[in-house]
């Protein structure tokens, strides 16, 4: 699943692409992947003459602001946007494509089908789900240590669960919560409110650090996240635990092991993180 960095890539590079660009028309292949509103007809209604005017991200979330309206979008496991000349053959798994008045489309291509498209009217987007529940993600004035601590004293999920919390922090997901607890030290499977203030300033500041520098580098690419122009992320070469299991630990030298923790395939230096 694309996480924050993969999904700010692509906020970046769409947005060199399709701002100033105004809809035609759009054809839904999918319809179960539009959910608000649930009548295509109205969907598109709403949408088109409608111009691009910004491109922002809430967490995982693309956030498509139009003149009067916004598209909340979410690529869950494989959705990917391209854009692309109109005479370029579709593919089976392009599901949304929005025609612009120009030669060009801006295609959500989706394999497993799972991304979902909300359209709201500018000022509403976040008082609604899906975006009405999210916590403040790392780059966020409202990230703070105090607030972190407070929302992990909490709760006695461990701390794994407890990150992937969309509520708590949004955009963390599986890749960067092992990157993270790694750097900071911490055991996956400590019950989250058991932590020092100390464990919890470590998590807080290694949460940004890592995802500053996977943003940095274009995302991570395990196996088929590319950017909006069709370019793999190359943060996983900077990658410690995730993916490394059996692979000496870049710090201490012991092995990587896999486990499973809240549900999740977690990567782990059993010397660097000691339950």
């Amino acid at each position: 699943m694309p996480e924050l960095p993969e999904v700010e890539t692509i906020r970046k590079t769409l947005e060199r692409f399709v701002l100033n660009k105004q809809i035609e028309d759009i054809t839904v292949h999918w319809p179960k992947i539009i959910k608000q509103p649930d009548d295509i007809d109205h969907f598109k209604q709403l949408l088109i003459h409608q111009t691009f005017q910004s491109i922002e991200r809430r967490g995982k979330f693309l956030l498509f602001y139009l003149d009067d309206v916004v598209l909340v979008s979410h690529l869950r496991m494989e959705g990917k946007y391209r854009v692309v000349e109109a005479a370029e053959p579709i593919t089976k798994h392009t599901h949304v494509i929005f025609h612009f008045t120009d030669s060009l489309e801006l295609r959500y291509d989706d394999v497993r089908k799972f991304g979902t498209m909300h359209v709201f009217p500018i000022g509403r987007e976040l008082q609604e789900k899906p975006l009405l529940q999210l916590g403040p993600d790392p780059f966020e004035a409202a990230y703070t240590f105090d607030y972190l601590y407070d929302k992990l004293q909490r709760t006695t999920r461990v701390i794994k669960a407890a990150l992937l919390d969309q509520t708590i922090i949004a955009g963390l997901g599986n890749i960067y919560v092992d990157e993270t607890l790694f750097l900071a030290q911490v055991h996956p499977e400590r019950r989250a409110n058991t932590l020092s203030e100390a464990e919890v300033k470590r998590i807080y500041e290694q949460a940004s650090i890592v995802l500053s520098k996977a943003v940095a580098q274009g995302g991570t690419t395990i196996r088929s996240y590319v950017d909006g122009e069709g370019e793999m992320g190359m943060f996983q070469q900077q990658l410690f635990v995730y993916g490394q299991e059996e692979k000496a630990c870049q710090h201490c030298g012991d092995t990587i092991e896999k486990m499973k923790t809240a549900a999740r395939g977690t990567h782990i230096c059993p010397s660097c993180q000691r339950l």
